[in-house]
């Protein structure tokens, strides 16, 4: 089944060349103009990317942006004119998955969209192991004296809860359920659920040092080269 793309631009020109170029590679493409025709193509239609011009009339792309990013897992791709870093830097902090400046060249822009959906992919399956995992196990995996309940994301230790983000649960569910195993950085970035290209090595390194100093930073080994183990004694 083809893939459902959707541009949103107010220019009928850019969304007619990108809807003739995008169909002719396979893709289904539907058209917006504005915000109040993106979310009417959203609720009646299964779309799998958005292609989101910033300069907007009405509510303009980066606030389409986050409140997208607020509902939904859905890819998006924010195009627009502006070159500057910071536009950049605060498009992906409202959750936009990548971004790309007029004028941009089609081919260029086929591979990004490639790209985020091949991650995207990645990151359904990595999560649906742990869901096939889940449903193997009990609710809760106690280690070292730590307990981690998987329904409600809680981690105790006796008496103390200790608060995790998300992403550290994440991370900390997928050592858990691979104990004494060698994790590469690749493999434990499709376990999170950010997708955008800012995660990385290092982002999964200033996670893992998080949950170190949150738990005992024993238990997770660094394994030069290779990932990461964790290193403690699951109970059954």
């Amino acid at each position: 089944m083809a893939n459902t793309v959707l541009v949103v631009d107010d220019e009928a020109v850019i969304r007619a060349r990108l809807k003739g170029y995008f169909e002719k590679e396979g893709y289904r493409v539907l058209e917006a103009e504005d915000g109040e025709q993106m979310w009417h193509q959203f609720s009646s239609q299964h779309i799998d990317l958005v292609m989101l011009d910033i300069n907007l009339p009405g509510v303009d792309g980066l606030s389409l942006a986050r409140d997208l990013r607020s509902r939904s897992d859905v890819g998006i791709i924010l195009v627009t004119g502006r070159d500057e870093a910071i536009d950049k830097i605060i498009g992906l902090e409202m959750g936009a998955d990548d971004y790309v400046t007029k004028p941009f060249e089609l081919r260029e822009l086929l591979v990004r969209v490639k790209n985020l959906l091949w991650r995207m992919s990645l990151v359904k399956k990595a999560q649906q192991e742990v869901i096939t995992q889940l449903e193997r196990n009990d609710d809760l995996i106690e280690f070292e004296g730590y307990c981690l309940a998987l329904n409600n994301r809680k981690l105790t230790h006796g008496d103390e809860v200790i608060k995790l983000t998300k992403a550290e649960f994440e991370l900390l569910t997928a050592f858990a359920l691979h104990p004494q195993q060698v994790l590469s950085r690749e493999r434990l970035m499709q376990q999170t659920s950010h997708r955008d290209q800012d995660v990385n090595d290092r982002t999964i390194d200033v996670i893992i040092r998080r949950l170190r100093n949150k738990l005992a930073a024993e238990l997770f080994v660094t394994v030069h080269g290779e990932g990461y183990l964790f290193a403690a004694r699951v109970e059954d």
